[in-house]
């Protein structure tokens, strides 16, 4: 293993044994391979930048003799010209915030190692891990200044915080370039939705676009629901709007209806106008509720069976809408005129035998907000009874949404 500091000014000498210059920078092309180095640029004493391509490298060496040996004479080699897909390691990589995956936090490259492999009678290297850590702060203050044997020696004593390439995000402003560097964020839809936030509150406005341009729609809407409301308005508003409309789309409607209202008019109409009729059309309906209402809180997406049907058959229904499902912790019943008449929570139906009505089942209790009822009631009756979930009904009792307690915790959160 060798670091980029230790190679960096390195003696290139040639097949002749003339020397070439110094190796002045290190070049991956991602897209052929994400780890092999594929080029270095050498300088020469003229100033000329010569490109090195990596099968005509011998060998390196750090000790005495240090050199890196070419299998070419400098005279074989062309002028350095920049391409859009190579990764400079000195330049794009070095001093530079990356995605620590497993680690789940942005952090700052400090020095970079290399993996030393034979190929065919030489050596080729591979990137292997990077240094973000105190070691590799202290080896490029003090190269140089103190013989590499001490810097080597001193790194034993303080510890090492390097991470795996395989587990590195790399963040990048340019469309253009994340197409030719195959930067995808992939490996972001593995955080959790609020880790995968915290990273994002940490950077800066265009890098957080890149993020948001780049992920899947799914993952985008549920780390956007995370993030802080004055960094959730600043990524829709510097998104395009039918990229945002496919984010909001796959959020809850009662958070997608928040969002929206917090922007300029302009902008969230034409969000929905980008937006499927379905969500557009219900996110519309909140948003003509006040928001400090229980109408303007409400998710409209609930569970609701006749309470004449079995335990069997309401999980049928359960089954037949998984989407919805997943996110519910109560099935509402309604009467034969679809009038609310209990809240069931999802556990005492499935201890409930198959063939058992809901009706004998149904809690007596019933509580509920009707759509004009006022934030801060809803909140009370959340923190008196210690509710889950709260059905919202109409003037003729007809349920219209759900308030969770998880969008009251947004509420509180959002008033801090």
């Amino acid at each position: 293993m060798i670091y980029l500091t230790e190679i960096l000014k390195l003696p290139v000498v040639d097949s002749e044994g003339r020397s070439a210059g110094k190796l002045r920078e290190v070049a991956l092309a991602p897209a052929d391979d994400p780890r092999r180095v594929a080029q270095y640029v050498v300088t020469t004493s003229d100033r000329r930048r010569l490109a090195v391509p990596a099968d005509h490298v011998t060998s390196m060496s750090i000790s005495r003799p240090r050199r890196m040996l070419l299998n070419v004479p400098a005279s074989a080699l062309e002028d350095y010209a920049p391409r859009g897909e190579h990764l400079l390691v000195t330049k794009d990589l070095l001093d530079q915030q990356i995605i620590d995956i497993n680690g789940r936090k942005l952090v700052r490259v400090n020095d970079v190692l290399f993996q030393e492999r034979p190929v065919n009678g030489r050596s080729e290297y591979a990137l292997a891990e990077v240094d973000v850590g105190l070691s590799g702060a202290l080896r490029r203050l003090f190269l140089g200044l103190l013989p590499l044997s001490v810097l080597r020696g001193a790194g034993e004593y303080i510890s090492r915080r390097t991470i795996s390439w395989d587990f590195v995000d790399l963040i990048e402003v340019d469309p253009q370039r994340r197409v030719k560097l195959k930067i995808t964020h992939d490996k972001l839809t593995q955080l959790h939705p609020a880790d995968l936030a915290d990273i994002v509150e940490e950077l800066a406005p265009a890098e957080r676009e890149a993020i948001f341009e780049t992920l899947d729609d799914s993952s985008a809407a549920e780390a956007l629901t995370e993030v802080e409301p004055k960094v959730q308005r600043s990524i829709i508003e510097a998104l395009d709007s039918e990229k945002a409309a496919d984010i909001l789309e796959e959020m809850a409607p009662d958070e997608a209806a928040d969002l929206l209202a917090e922007l300029p008019d302009k902008t969230s109409e034409e969000i929905l106008d980008d937006m499927e009729q379905k969500e557009a059309e219900e996110i519309e309906e909140l948003l003509e509720y006040p928001e400090d209402t229980a109408g303007g809180m409400m998710n409209p997406d609930f569970m609701a069976v006749p309470e004449s049907v079995t335990a069997d058959m309401a999980i049928a229904t359960l089954r037949a809408n998984r989407e919805v499902a997943s996110s519910t912790n109560t099935i509402f019943l309604v009467d034969e005129d679809n009038r609310l008449t209990a809240a069931l929570p999802l556990v005492e139906l499935f201890l409930a035998y198959p063939s058992t009505s809901l009706q004998e089942i149904k809690p007596l209790r019933l509580l509920f907000a009707h759509l004009d009822m006022s934030e801060k009631d809803v909140i009370e009756l959340f923190d008196k009874y210690n509710l889950l979930s709260l059905p919202v009904v109409d003037e003729q009792y007809h349920i219209a949404g759900v308030i969770t307690v998880d969008d009251i915790i947004s509420v509180l959160r959002a008033k801090k």
